[in-house]
């Protein structure tokens, strides 16, 4: 199951416990389902719940009967056609809502919806017609692809209306239809919780949280790899003069706090200047000052070292 089947499943399972809510979510799963006409029209989903459900709300709040069959799709998955095949009920329906069908430009009915938990209804049908959510592990987007373009406006402004989470939603075109979409997590995290998907939300939230933790764990293993990449190039490039010391005049030539520490070095190539100086018993900055006085002696020798070869050449 898709999440966005996830989300329409738990949806479809809500009760709505009060008369002007049943009645929004009728109006806005029908006005957003294509459906919404004088002329007979079908309505096609893969989700037999919504399906269902959308037919029972007809039944319930407008009194209208309609008829579902089922066929199989060009992909084949499960294929659910809702319809009014009936002119007498196509007319009730659209005239419960305020509608006549003849209407210019298809726009939401602010009047319908009452109360501020018809808002939330009348969005949960509107989901449950012409929603989609993307699988939060892949990316975060939730849309509304819409039929008609000032429907779609018209969703827009409802959207950003919605005083119970704030929304930023966009509008873009996409093969004939206008998408409403969001992209933000936290915001898509709202706007399920404020249709009632509570638990899909939820899902959302923890995969945020893992992503957010395996991102963090990234960061500080690629921190601390450039840090020992580092520590490793300072600690070649000082085992390299060291070496060359020994070669030359020879680690016993050294001074004895320069001849301990080179010989530490030589032993310990891994660490760092912080555990030199506490094996020493001294400062890390007291480590940098000598490790500086032997880079610069071992350079000095390997430009003698030059010099003689290019005299014997």
């Amino acid at each position: 199951m898709s999440f966005s089947q996830e989300i329409k499943s738990e949806l479809c399972k809500l009760e709505n416990k009060r008369p002007c809510c049943l009645r929004a979510e009728c109006y806005g799963i029908w006005l957003f389902s294509k459906c919404f006409s004088l002329r007979e029209t079908t309505y096609v989903t893969e989700n037999g719940q919504a399906a269902r459900r959308m037919l029972e709300l007809a039944a319930a709040a407008a009194g209208v009967s309609g008829e579902l069959t089922y066929g199989v799709s060009r992909r084949r998955n499960p294929a659910y056609r809702v319809s009014l095949p009936d002119e007498g009920a196509r007319q009730a329906l659209l005239s419960v809502f305020g509608h006549t069908g003849r209407e210019v430009s298809l726009l939401i009915n602010r009047a319908v919806l009452e109360h501020d938990c018809c808002q939330s209804a009348f969005l949960r049908g509107a989901f449950l017609a012409c929603g989609t959510a993307t699988d939060p592990n892949k990316e975060y987007h939730l849309e509304f692809a819409v039929p008609y373009q000032n429907l779609a406006a018209s969703l827009l402004r409802l959207l950003e209306e919605t005083g119970a989470c704030y929304l930023t939603p966009a509008l873009s075109r996409r093969k004939g239809s206008c998408i409403v979409y969001l992209k933000d997590s936290g915001q898509i995290e709202n706007l399920l919780t404020y249709l009632g998907a509570s638990a899909a939300s939820m899902e959302l939230m923890q995969v945020k949280m893992y992503k957010e933790a395996k991102n963090d764990i990234n960061r500080r293993t690629n921190f601390e790899t450039a840090n020992m990449d580092k520590t490793y190039s300072a600690s070649a490039r000082q085992t390299a003069a060291i070496a060359l010391i020994s070669d030359t005049v020879g680690l016993d030539s050294l001074p004895n706090e320069l001849k301990e520490l080179a010989k530490l070095r030589l032993e310990n190539s891994e660490m760092t200047l912080r555990q030199l100086g506490e094996a020493l018993g001294i400062s890390r900055s007291g480590v940098n000052h000598r490790i500086q006085k032997l880079l610069e002696l071992g350079e000095r020798l390997s430009r003698e070292k030059e010099m003689d070869t290019l005299l014997k050449g």
